[in-house]
């Protein structure tokens, strides 16, 4: 494993029926071509070796025996690989025969698993065949035969289960997965009917996410006999709840698909769920490998070229590129339909929390202060949804707009605009005067336009809506999003404060889509037309004077021209006094770029990259101060700093590491037909 994701495939051959040399000159071609794409561990179907609907032809020592040599020729063929096979085969010991995954690598048969639960129900008669490996312990020729084991293949536990262990009440998986394993691999022979693939599916996902581990599920396909049953070579990766890759059924070739498993991310996340742990303790008396051996596998000898003075090698050097997909928008779905669910979802968790702390603090008063931008918008709106659900009139909203040293006219019309459609107390504070005095009494240079310009403004802002709300009774609505906080991309005791923050769930590039979701379902023109003109507006806290155009003015790239964006504070961050910014350094330029872009390249030190690189492994030399990051390196850090701060969404934050960090582009209007935009 080169780095903190671990390649796996699950790989479907074309099998012959009691053809074990045939079978293993299939599985050998597919592991080599695995090899070559840089496959850590592949996962082949259950009984693979032999086929699965051999019948009463596995009481035969011919078969046995051609499927001994078999795996023993598979085993000579990853001699020299890196990559670790699971395949299935019949394995005899104590006159008792036994359906095993064996795990296959660097030469050798490292351990076989026996299937715990056989099906005897409907279409299949199991216990006929085969004897339950549940009380099983010993070994053969060497080889562990046990269910209780798991194979460490450079530090990543894998467990193995079989086909029918993952349909019962407690599977294996469970607890072989409390047991350290972070890799499950089911060997599976499930045939089709109608509807068992989207079960199938959803057991996959759960399991994936009740174990926290990464799931590879290969099951049998072309070349099994179709008396009785049929085969569609099902092949599925998923990881904590979440499928990462999955095969077109029905081939009549061999296939496989490949993805990588965030092991850091599976690694965190049992750390932090700490009933994780507890489940452990509760069910493997008080040790989380009691009962369990772990076979580890052999280490071939290092290349030379893969390692620097000891150290990783930079992980620009890898030849590979990753193999899953992230999506720039990660809590937005791609189906239009379920993107009108998901906001409509949103919406009424934002509606039932603001609701229920009106009532609780019998307050009838909100006070919001209306910019013009998207995220006042959405507040703006949540506010007025939840106070047609409260039955109270909507003047009871009191949306203050506070022009600025940067207002333009667009956002300022606007802002009025939206407020006169929705019917609500309309207010106009010019804060220009006293930030005016205010730098006259601290001495500012109106003219310097620097952290104390524009800070000032979001801080009197802040003091007018506060105010406001202390005066008429009520409370003020923040406006302030999931990113902002995870960036800290606000101005202290400025808009970061407030009495309720109704957008704090909600990740920046999902606000969009919310209000876009208002706009379709609103029955009124004048408010849609402002939504519309809203989103389509560039994003900018407009702090700072608009051009000679009165455009609206984008954040300066200069030194120190992040004055909202704020570093992580840790002390293994602490530069040398030397340290300091260069004139002409961009900290964030560009941050909020409305096509795709490659940011890491521009983070520069000492601001931001900081700050990423404490989310990074300790270990890795690269993306250190002097170096810019890499484009997935961010990705990765915003998805360990973004995924605990996110529970309305289970997508993972997964890109290739070209992908587009940040994407602004506009969403697609979803189909659910208009309506009152309060109901």
């Amino acid at each position: 494993m080169k780095s903190d994701f671990f390649r796996v495939a699950a790989a479907v051959p074309a099998v012959s029926i009691a053809d074990p040399a045939a079978n293993a000159d299939s599985i050998i071609e597919q592991i080599r071509n695995l090899n070559d794409r840089q496959v850590d561990l592949a996962v082949f179907p259950e009984l693979c070796v032999t086929a699965y609907t051999c019948g009463d032809l596995f009481h035969s020592s011919i078969l046995l025996d051609a499927s001994d040599e078999a795996i023993r020729r598979i085993a000579q063929a990853t001699e020299g690989l890196n990559i670790v096979a699971i395949v299935g085969a019949p394995v005899r010991h104590n006159n008792a025969l036994y359906n095993c995954g064996v795990a296959i690598g660097r030469g050798r048969i490292l351990m076989m698993v026996p299937k715990t639960y056989l099906p005897n129900y409907n279409e299949f008669y199991e216990k006929r065949l085969w004897t339950s490996g549940a009380l099983v312990d010993t070994t053969v020729n060497g080889i562990p035969l046990t269910t209780r084991q798991i194979l460490d293949i450079n530090g990543v536990g894998v467990g193995i289960e079989i086909c029918e262990d993952l349909w019962t009440a407690i599977p294996p998986s469970s607890t072989t997965s409390l047991a350290g394993a972070q890799i499950i691999a089911n060997l599976s022979a499930s045939d089709d009917i109608i509807g068992k693939y989207a079960y199938l599916r959803s057991l996959i996902s759960q399991q994936s996410a009740r174990c926290l581990c990464g799931y590879v599920y290969a099951s049998a396909g072309y070349g099994e006999s179709s008396t009785d049953l049929v085969f569609d070579g099902k092949a599925i990766i998923a990881e904590n709840g979440t499928i990462l890759a999955a095969n077109d059924r029905w081939q009549h070739q061999p296939q496989y698909v490949i993805s990588d498993i965030d092991l850091m991310a599976l690694n965190r996340d049992r750390l932090h769920t700490g009933s994780f742990t507890d489940c452990a303790t509760l069910n493997l008396n008080q040790s989380a490998s009691q009962g369990f051996r772990t076979i580890s596998l052999p280490q071939q000898p290092e290349n030379p070229a893969d390692s620097i003075n000891g150290e990783i090698p930079d992980s620009d050097t890898f030849p590979t590129q990753l193999m899953r997909r992230v999506d720039p928008h990660p809590f937005i779905p791609v189906d239009d339909s379920e993107i009108d669910q998901r906001c409509n979802e949103i919406i009424s968790i934002q509606v039932a929390g603001l609701a229920r702390r009106l009532e609780a603090t019998k307050c009838r008063i909100l006070v919001v202060g209306i910019s013009g931008g998207l995220d006042s918008t959405l507040a703006l709106l949540v506010a007025a949804r939840t106070f047609k659900r409260l039955n109270l009139p909507a003047t009871g909203i009191i949306g203050v707009t506070m022009p600025g040293f940067g207002t333009t006219g667009r956002t300022h019309s606007n802002a009025l605009k939206l407020m006169e459609g929705l019917g609500i107390t309309i207010r106009e504070i010019p804060i220009g005067p006293a930030v005016m005095q205010h730098f006259s009494d601290i001495g500012q240079d109106p003219a310097n336009h620097d952290v104390t310009y524009e800070n000032s403004q979001a801080r009197e802002r802040t003091q007018i809506l506060m105010d406001v709300a202390n005066k008429e009774g009520g409370m003020v609505l923040g406006t302030g999003h999931l990113s902002e906080l995870a960036l800290g991309w606000a101005t202290y005791n400025g808009d970061h404060m407030s009495m309720y923050g109704v957008n704090a769930s909600v990740p920046k590039t999902l606000v969009k889509y919310l209000v876009r979701w208002f706009a379709i379902r609103s029955t009124d023109s004048r408010i849609t037309e402002s939504l519309n003109d809203i989103i389509d507006t560039p994003i900018s806290p407009e702090l700072t004077p608009a051009d000679n155009q009165g455009n609206i003015a984008r954040r300066p790239r200069g030194p120190l021209r992040a004055p909202r964006l704020f570093p992580v504070l840790h002390p293994a961050l602490r530069l040398p006094a030397t340290a300091h910014l260069q004139a002409g350094a961009s900290c964030v330029p560009r941050l909020f770029r409305r096509h795709h872009q490659t940011l890491a390249p521009h983070l520069l030190p000492p601001l931001l990259q900081p700050a990423v690189q404490a989310l990074l492994p300790p270990r890795r030399p690269q993306g250190r101060f002097r170096l810019p990051l890499t484009p997935w390196r961010l990705a990765y850090a915003l998805r360990r700093l973004l995924s605990p701060l996110a529970p309305l969404s289970r997508h993972p934050l997964t890109t290739t590491r070209q992908s587009v960090l940040i994407n602004r582009g506009d969403m697609q209007s979803c189909t659910s037909p208009p309506c009152n935009i309060l109901n």
